[in-house]
């Protein structure tokens, strides 16, 4: 089982407790190369870093891994580099577990029909999308955020991620040309946007 979200693990770089959310576990592969346990399920002794793109290359640089781990151990090429592509993954097949169960739109008019709505958990925007259709999206985001706030009712603010190609976007999902996408309401739908922010921190 994985750690609850409660749980703090020390962070092997900067030596700082930190929550288990502000951190990715790295772990030794039968073969001794090290990689990231992106789902902190691995069997065996972890080295937990902190989550960013930075922190894992600077542990990378100085040999943290293999002071923590007490042995010999081989990294790959482009550790954080390989980092980032596991969690992208991650997140693309957790958008894919969204569109199954019924908790993702695609297409520019099921997106604003979501952002209309009331519904939208997150707006999703291919990272080569064109600026003039990311604008308009933004400006529906943005028009929801001041009818609510000319309603009186409390701020808030749906996340508006881009992390992934269209290209990308189009394999996890199965579909063609995938440029903007809304998570709706749900278990599948919030768990998809949990691996998108992780992935969003590693990325800051």
């Amino acid at each position: 089982m994985p750690p609850s979200q409660a749980t703090t693990r020390l962070c092997a770089l900067t030596r700082t407790e930190k929550p288990v959310t502000d951190l990715i576990r790295f772990v030794l592969g039968p073969d001794g190369v090290l990689v990231p346990d992106t789902e902190a399920r691995a069997e065996g002794r972890g080295v937990w870093i902190t989550l960013s793109h930075a922190a894992v290359a600077e542990a990378a640089s100085k040999k943290v891994f293999a002071r923590s781990l007490k042995t010999e151990v081989r990294l790959p090429e482009d550790l954080a580099g390989l980092t980032r592509l596991r969690l992208e993954q991650r997140f693309a097949s957790s958008l894919a577990m969204a569109r199954k169960a019924g908790q993702l739109a695609t297409g520019a008019g099921k997106v604003k029909a979501a952002i209309e709505s009331g519904e939208l958990l997150a707006l999703i925007t291919a990272t080569d999308a064109a600026e003039d259709g990311r604008n308009k999206m933004a400006q529906a985001l943005r028009a929801l955020h001041y009818a609510a706030e000319e309603a009186g009712e409390a701020a808030f603010t749906v996340p508006h991620l881009e992390l992934l190609s269209s290209d990308q976007l189009g394999l996890a999902l199965g579909l063609e040309n995938v440029i903007h996408a809304a998570l709706m309401t749900g278990a599948a739908a919030r768990s998809a946007l949990d691996k998108g922010l992780r992935l969003t921190r590693y990325n800051a």
